[in-house]
């Protein structure tokens, strides 16, 4: 049987930053915490806690003082800096350089305009952590949109300035896109900025040419990926006989009979390790067939 590891999967550069950082103030010594999961992968959560990372929530952090903590790559809202100012913690940003830009462009915009005649729009997942800190950019008013249904929370009588969540997917954006210009009213403004990540835009055609190769697909993410979620379903789009698992107990050996060839792909939040393990349970699960 042929395994091969989708090369292009595995941590963007946002997540390596991040990771790169935690290693290298644990290696430094004393207690580091990250405010929230480092990643959405309970595995690589896993490792890291064994090296002695912490994970906290937003209302421990405002109980703590004096102490060290990491902002992940999803970025944070202004908020968090202020609470941690306030409790004398020393904050290590590894906010992604990407979203940061972002979070940026959407402050800039939010101060420039009255919010009584603009409706600042972000389309993302409601409550993702990446969204929560865009938002919190515009003092808590901007809209999430997460589907088409959701347009209906707008004034389309009022102008519209529409951003996006890094990770979402390009097609879906474009979408909605063109339902906002459908239904919003000619005498007022509509514009709106293409803010998808492209190292993660650019992996859906890469992953559905790589799931066309292989016989049987396995997607490797952690349940709360929500990258995870939109590439899967590119996968199974490409390959019907695509299961998503998030740890190699998950595998059947059932799906690997009659099989010639396996394909191991994963999210931006996928560690390269988990993948290979994968792989080599692949390889020794076949060996007892």
């Amino acid at each position: 049987m042929i395994v091969e590891i989708d090369k292009d999967s595995g941590f963007c550069f946002g997540v390596v930053n991040a990771i790169k950082h935690v290693e290298e103030e644990l290696q430094q010594g004393g207690e580091l915490a990250c405010l929230g999961d480092i990643v959405h992968n309970s595995q690589e959560v896993k490792r890291l806690k064994t090296k002695g990372l912490k994970t906290i929530d937003h209302e421990e952090l405002k109980q703590i003082k004096s102490a060290k903590v990491l902002l992940r790559a999803h970025g944070e809202p202004p908020s968090t800096y202020q609470i941690a100012k306030e409790n004398n913690i020393r904050i290590i940003d590894a906010t992604c350089p990407v979203v940061l830009q972002l979070q940026k462009k959407i402050f800039k915009e939010y101060s420039a305009s009255d919010p009584e005649k603009v409706q600042i729009v972000i389309y993302g997942k409601i409550g993702h952590a990446e969204v929560n800190g865009l938002v919190g950019q515009t003092s808590g008013n901007a809209i999430v949109i997460e589907k088409i249904d959701d347009l209906d929370k707008l004034d389309f009588n009022k102008d519209i300035c529409l951003f996006s969540q890094t990770t979402m997917s390009l097609d879906s954006f474009q979408e909605i896109v063109r339902q906002i210009e459908k239904r919003i009213n000619p005498s007022v403004t509509f514009r709106y900025f293409d803010t998808i990540c492209r190292q993660v835009a650019n992996r859906m055609p890469q992953i559905k040419l790589f799931a066309g190769k292989h016989d049987l697909i396995l997607f490797v993410a952690g349940k709360k990926s929500s990258n995870g979620k939109v590439l899967f379903e590119e996968c199974k789009k490409a390959n019907p006989n695509t299961f998503l698992i998030s740890d190699p107990q998950e595998i059947n050996p059932e799906w690997l009979k009659n099989i010639k060839s396996v394909g191991v792909c994963g999210a931006t939040s996928t560690p390269k390790w988990l993948m290979e393990s994968v792989a080599e349970t692949v390889i020794s699960k076949t060996a007892l067939l």
